[in-house]
């Protein structure tokens, strides 16, 4: 049986085969394996993916809107027959290896998170927090099923972000796993503006379309602003957080949405970057101008023509780029009062430098500035 096109590629009865057929040889483990692959609880319904390496779907979870991930790409190519299947077992699966204590596991699993998020005082921590999401059946033990399951989830880079920064609750929650299938909260709000134009018309739309569209649609002010403030909470917390620096290396309305109680969600954590991943890129990389120096689509180091290499300083920090994302969405509407100084605010934000010599009492204090001014507003009232 051939899979020879992506709408035949995008459909859950494939992945739901492929991560069964693991689960049933005793190969990978999960929360969700049992309602995947016995009870049927975990239903496949419309495939959002917009590409074959990407597997992303809508479905119900026990009569919950969710959001399933299932990274099968790799093991169905074009060409892919099911006899083909267990070769994704050998090459994903394959660590760690029979025979591998529970302290060797926990190294790996350090040495692995310091070579991702640097080295990092809280990582022990972040470890402990693996270890017992691994072991799904709480016997205290991690089999080796549940510890190639969690080892091949985090080589995903979205599911890695994710689960380090769970805390503030500003990314989508993860609810459940089954080898490297994982499944999440459904954001009901994926744009800041509640909808947001089809890509498909975008470019036949003009840009005052664009803006009237997203005006009618906008939540009202005060809602926009505590949605804005939450947004600024996650530039703090990827900011020198628990786990290092994180970088928002595409700064779009599409990125970024809410949930029905108009708190801030980070919908795509495929855009955003470790500190340690974009220094390791910027690292002796050849430039002849800036635009070579470019992680992403708009995480971008100075080039060196002297030397011809990319210097290790983003140019425009997340901070930048957030509020240049808010400047349109908080005027429009804004309080007649509040409206000059949150212009202000905005654009001194909006020129901020990535420079480390700017970045810690300079940042905080323009970011803190514009939080207090949109909390004082909205605070003792309804919107709070």
């Amino acid at each position: 049986m051939h899979y020879s096109s992506y709408s035949e590629l995008c459909r859950g009865h494939v992945c739901r085969m492929i991560i069964c057929d693991q689960y049933k040889k005793g190969i990978i483990s999960g929360s969700t394996c049992k309602d995947l692959c016995e009870e049927r609880g975990l239903l496949f319904q419309h495939c959002l993916s917009s590409s074959p390496s990407q597997q992303v779907y809508r479905g119900l979870w026990r009569d919950r809107e969710v959001i399933i991930k299932c990274g099968i790409g790799e093991a169905l190519r074009a060409d892919s027959r099911p006899d083909s299947v267990p070769r994704r077992d050998v090459v994903l699966f394959d660590k760690p290896t029979r025979g591998t204590s529970m302290d060797e596991f926990k190294e790996m699993l350090l040495n692995f998170l310091k070579s991702k998020l640097g080295d990092q005082p809280s990582l022990p921590a972040l470890v402990s927090r693996i270890i017992t999401m691994a072991d799904v059946n709480r016997d205290g033990k991690v089999s080796l099923a549940e510890a190639k399951s969690i080892w091949a989830l985090l080589q995903l880079n979205e599911f890695l972000l994710m689960f380090s920064l769970h805390e503030k609750e500003h990314t989508a929650k993860l609810l459940g796993h089954c080898g490297d299938l994982y499944v999440t909260e459904k954001i009901p709000h994926t744009s800041l503006y509640g909808v947001d134009v089809p890509p498909f018309l975008q470019s036949l739309l003009p840009s005052l379309a664009h803006q009237l569209i997203h005006q009618w649609f906008a939540p009202a002010w005060p809602r926009r602003a505590k949605i804005a403030i939450g947004l600024l909470e996650f530039v703090e917390e990827i900011f020198h957080g628990t786990y290092g620096s994180f970088y928002i290396c595409e700064s779009s309305l599409r990125n970024v949405g809410y949930n029905d109680k108009y708190d801030f969600k980070m919908v795509n954590l495929h855009k955003v970057a470790t500190e340690m991943t974009i220094r390791g890129f910027l690292k002796g990389r050849h430039c002849e101008q800036n635009g070579d120096c470019t992680y992403g689509r708009d995480c971008t180091a100075t080039c060196d023509k002297l030397l011809k290499q990319c210097k290790s300083d983003v140019v425009q920090p997340n901070l930048a780029k957030v509020c240049g994302l808010l400047q349109d969405y908080l005027l429009y509407g804004a309080p007649l009062e509040l409206k000059e100084e949150l212009q202000k605010q905005l654009r001194t934000c909006m020129t901020l430098s990535g420079l480390a010599s700017q970045m810690e009492v300079h940042h905080s204090l323009v970011l803190n500035n514009l939080k207090t001014l949109l909390w004082k507003k909205i605070s003792n009232t309804k919107y709070s």
